[in-house]
């Protein structure tokens, strides 16, 4: 029996099951815990931001705090260098628009899935007028899909996004390599930028 015929058929079942493998990660990533240590770490790098800024600039362990805030929910280890100096500073100042940005949004986000999986309990959801009415069903069946589900799947990559960028902010900042810091920053400071642009139109319809 010759056994290389069967080579190109276990083959050609490759490419499927890699694309099996898409759906299911998109499924499983809002019920990873690195989602929510994700979630965690965007919520807190404001507010540790924010506190870096004074420590840094009576010459405190900004630095430091800032690493173990990746090590310990993002799980990112960034070696120290021998000192920060006013780097820690900047990383503080620089990340915060970014890190305010990343809390919105990612807030906003799980504020959406709550409210159209929870529709019935919303104060305001007269289904009569609501998309998907007038049943009460129907209208929870639409928000639930499109507002809930689909946010649910979404979010987690919105999030990963913004941490990806939190993350090489403090690795370039506080890091010993720091080659890419300008080009980090300029990129921290344009992505937070665009999003407050978008922001607006929401910003108007609440």
């Amino acid at each position: 029996m010759d056994l290389t015929q069967h080579v190109p058929a276990a083959r050609s079942l490759r490419p499927a099951g890699r694309i099996g493998v898409i759906p299911r990660t998109i499924l499983r990533e809002p019920f990873r815990a690195q989602t929510w240590r994700r979630l965690a770490y965007i919520v807190l790098a404001l507010p540790g931001g924010l506190l870096c800024v004074p420590l840094a600039l009576v010459g405190g362990p900004a630095g430091r705090i800032q690493r173990a805030l990746a090590r310990r929910l993002l799980g990112v280890q960034v070696d120290a260098p021998p000192r920060t100096g006013p780097l820690a500073l900047a990383h503080a100042v620089i990340s915060t628009p970014l890190n305010l940005i990343a809390a919105t949004v990612t807030c906003y986000f799980w504020t959406v899935v709550v409210i159209n999986i929870g529709y019935p309990l919303r104060p305001d959801s007269d289904p009569s007028g609501a998309w998907g009415g007038p049943t009460m069903a129907g209208a929870w069946a639409l928000h639930a899909a499109g507002g809930g589900v689909g946010f649910l799947l979404l979010t987690p990559w919105v999030m990963k996004g913004f941490a990806a960028l939190q993350t090489r902010l403090v690795k370039d900042f506080l890091g010993r390599d720091r080659t890419g810091l300008v080009r980090t920053a300029a990129i921290a400071l344009a992505v937070a930028a665009a999003c407050a642009l978008l922001s607006i139109p929401v910003i108007h319809q609440l």
